[in-house]
């Protein structure tokens, strides 16, 4: 369960939205843009769109609309609608910032970061509550972890970060 970043320049269509839609976190250029064209070909989307685009979008009428038409989603407006989360001017931009956007993430606990998106995934539709018994159940396991051990001795000595073993 390792966090899945995607980037995107020029023109993302049909399985290149099923794998986009997939990923944890999403860059594109402002050249970039998106289209659903398997209607215009003769079948439904059969990868994942059709089951994630309206979770990553949450606009129902945007889904359907883009779906049933297979008009294309410009950068500008997939970033309005939450299906990318930064716009870059050139693709050197974007691959910088999503490269350290990675190492950042690969330099915590494994454990924490795959737990988080487990949890994430988990609690998504489902009653706060629950994903609240959920984490529990699951930071109870991590508070035993070597990752959790080396972080709070870092913490409380003050000392070097901690380091773990590679996401």
């Amino acid at each position: 369960m390792k966090p899945i970043i995607a980037v995107i320049q020029g023109a993302c269509v049909g399985a290149g939205v099923d794998l986009t839609t997939a990923a944890d976190v999403r860059y594109c250029t402002t050249d970039a843009w998106f289209q659903v064209k398997e209607v215009e070909i003769g079948m439904a989307a059969d990868v994942g769109t059709l089951q994630r685009l309206p979770k990553v979008i949450g606009s129902q009428s945007l889904v359907r609309e883009l779906c049933f038409t297979g008009r294309k989603l410009e950068s500008g407006e997939a970033l309005q609608f939450g299906l990318v989360n930064r716009v870059f001017s050139t693709k050197e931009e974007m691959l910088k910032f999503a490269f350290e956007t990675a190492a950042k993430i690969a330099a915590l606990s494994p454990v924490a970061v795959q737990n988080t998106k487990k949890s994430l995934i988990y609690s998504f539709d489902r009653p706060a509550q629950e994903g609240l018994d959920h984490i529990r159940d699951i930071n109870t396991l991590a508070l035993q972890s070597e990752d959790f051990i080396a972080a709070a001795t870092a913490a409380a000595t003050k000392g070097e970060a901690a380091e773990f073993s590679k996401l």
